[in-house]
């Protein structure tokens, strides 16, 4: 049997939390799905395990991660799923991941919505996951583990969520680049979808990009970032829904 941790996971949080449930299943191959210059055409057994994490952008899996995950073959291979999200909510994100892996030959058995530090508003789920997380995810991975570990146990898990899915706004929160940019290149080595010209590193596509906060999160010169005053606006927004801490979830 063959483990794989796999995660679309552009400011590293989720790919925190995968790696820590997949810690507990011994040793593993990695696949990130933000690599732009990858093939994502694998075929995976019966036999394998596959723990697959993505982060949930306005209730919804990111339109890429869909995308590169719908060139997976499975053969009725186990998977774990894990939908990371900012402390407000994770909507339809689980179930979207979970039909989308079904339709390609896997049996989702188990699934974790995890919270991390927003990806935007920094002042929620600050830290997260934080030790008490870790303790919680470490836990859940063992009870997984067991199940697997029991053939007759394996079934496919009931996950909330809705159909037809919640429809995706994307937000109005475009990183900008002031003048403290170096043009060292580094954020549009890495951006997901290719959004940041190599030769001109200061500029980003729009249209393309899908305020991952990559570039963000990279930037060595701080010369990245968001529109102040509707950061401002958006942390008075999300205050009501985002300030309580909310718990991990396991569904098994």
């Amino acid at each position: 049997m063959k483990k794989y941790a796999i995660y679309f996971s552009p400011t590293n949080r989720t790919k925190k939390v995968v790696s820590c449930i997949a810690n507990e299943f011994g040793e593993y191959t990695t696949i990130d799905l933000c690599r732009t210059n990858d093939r994502y055409e694998y075929t995976f057994s019966e036999d394998d395990v596959c723990i697959i994490g993505v982060p949930v952008y306005g209730g919804r899996v990111p339109g890429v991660a869909i995308e590169r995950i719908k060139q997976f073959t499975g053969n009725q291979t186990k998977v774990i799923i894990v939908a990371s999200y900012g402390n407000r909510a994770y909507e339809d994100a689980l179930k979207e991941l979970a039909d989308t892996l079904t339709s390609k030959g896997f049996v989702c058995v188990g699934a974790i919505a995890a919270i991390t530090e927003h990806n935007i508003v920094h002042q929620f789920a600050t830290g997260r996951p934080d030790m008490n997380d870790i303790q919680q995810l470490q836990t859940y991975a063992k009870q997984l583990k067991e199940k697997l570990a029991n053939p007759y146990e394996i079934s496919t898990v009931t996950l909330p969520g809705n159909y037809p899915y919640k429809e995706f706004i994307g937000g109005a929160f475009k990183p900008l680049t002031n003048s403290m940019c170096i043009s060292c290149g580094i954020c549009a080595r890495v951006c997901p979808v290719a959004a940041i010209p190599i030769n001109e590193p200061s500029t980003t596509n729009y249209c393309t990009c899908i305020n991952c906060m990559r570039c963000i999160e990279v930037c060595p010169e701080d010369a990245r970032g968001l529109d102040s005053v509707l950061l401002e606006q958006l942390g008075k927004r999300l205050e009501p829904v985002c300030s309580d801490r909310k718990n991990n979830e396991l569904f098994i």
